[in-house]
């Protein structure tokens, strides 16, 4: 009786598992392929005194349904579960009266299994955000430094007024035109193209859109937030840096007429709401969390990245994709 009951946990455990991680990665549909392969593992683990294939049924189409075509599970890890899992099947054969601890072996290498894939997944998303926070800081601090040179140029404007003045009247032309080629250099490639009350951001949409005018983007943008936000400067600029990149990518792809990128950032209803919209030659009949593991390259962890921004400040994320047109829609707590 005390075997029974061991067994009916470590099923049920199984199956509890099963069904959390199946709602939470792929949805709730999903249910409805587990439920049958579920009682039909119940009635062999239970009822028949070979309990052990019971076992393997649950554990194979469960570990099938979570990570079959996952890019992060080798078909060698997948060969070698099922090996040792069908191993021990063929144990109990062997020795019948081992099929109870059999069963709970194979309930422990299942959640072994699993533990190793959520750290393995775990550490490849912390280590594309800590790589992607050093990139973007990195760019930031670059492009934040050439903005603030070019606003401390505008501020001292008046200054070189009277400095070339005072060099044409006393007709020293060749140094007044030495003057001019040092101003146009500190002025050489910077665009002030955005001015959205915010030094980070600034910095990143105007070297973005800088980037996107010379590929002949047609642009229609306007970007202003409130000089307090819940949200970290490091984090707003890794969601709009992705979101243009993701955009401006998409464009490259098409002829240079038909290129377009719509940008809007501003707050409505008291959160901060981003829109971007652009031309693209993809058609996605379901934009679903398949879609963005399956992408492949920057444009998938960057789908990615703007998930976790957004679900770390509880916001809210919108993707529509018709024939020529990709949008994305994000509100955030203010």
């Amino acid at each position: 009786m005390i075997l029974w009951c061991i067994n009916l946990i470590c099923l049920l455990s199984l199956i509890i598992y099963l069904s959390v991680e199946l709602v939470q990665q792929k949805g709730a549909k999903w249910l409805l392929l587990l439920l049958p392969v579920a009682l039909l593992s119940g009635a062999f683990a239970v009822l028949s005194k070979y309990g052990v294939w019971g076992f393997l049924l649950l554990i194979g189409v469960g570990f099938a349904i979570l990570h079959l075509g996952s890019r992060r599970v080798s078909w060698m890890f997948f060969s070698l579960f099922y090996l040792v899992e069908l191993g021990l099947c063929l144990m109990q054969a062997a020795a019948p009266q081992l099929s109870s601890p059999i069963s709970w072996l194979m309930t422990l290498i299942f959640f072994l299994a699993e533990n190793n894939q959520r750290f393995l997944r775990q550490s490849y998303e912390e280590s594309m955000m800590e790589y992607q926070n050093k990139v973007v800081k990195k760019q930031v601090e670059e492009v934040q430094n050439l903005y603030l040179t070019m606003r401390g140029w505008r501020h001292d404007y008046h200054n070189h007024l009277q400095a070339l003045k005072a060099q044409i009247q006393m007709n020293q032309l060749e140094l007044a035109n030495e003057y001019l080629g040092r101003l146009e250099e500190d002025l050489d490639d910077i665009r002030q193209l955005v001015e959205s009350g915010n030094v980070s951001l600034d910095a990143i949409l105007n070297s973005k859109l800088s980037y996107a005018m010379k590929q002949e983007i047609s642009l229609n943008y306007k970007a202003s937030v409130p000089q307090s936000l819940s949200v970290s400067d490091i984090d707003l600029c890794v969601l709009i840096g992705n979101l243009v990149d993701n955009a401006v990518e998409a464009c490259e792809k098409l002829p240079k007429e038909k290129r377009f990128l719509r940008l809007y950032i501003g707050v409505f209803r008291k959160q901060l709401y981003i829109s971007v919209t652009n031309a693209t030659n993809e058609v996605v009949k379901k934009i679903d969390e398949e879609y963005i593991t399956t992408k492949r390259g920057n444009h998938g962890h960057g789908l990615k990245r703007i998930n976790n921004t957004v679900e770390k400040y509880s916001g809210f994320i919108n993707r529509k994709n018709e024939p020529g047109v990709f949008a994305t829609e994000i509100m955030l707590p203010l």
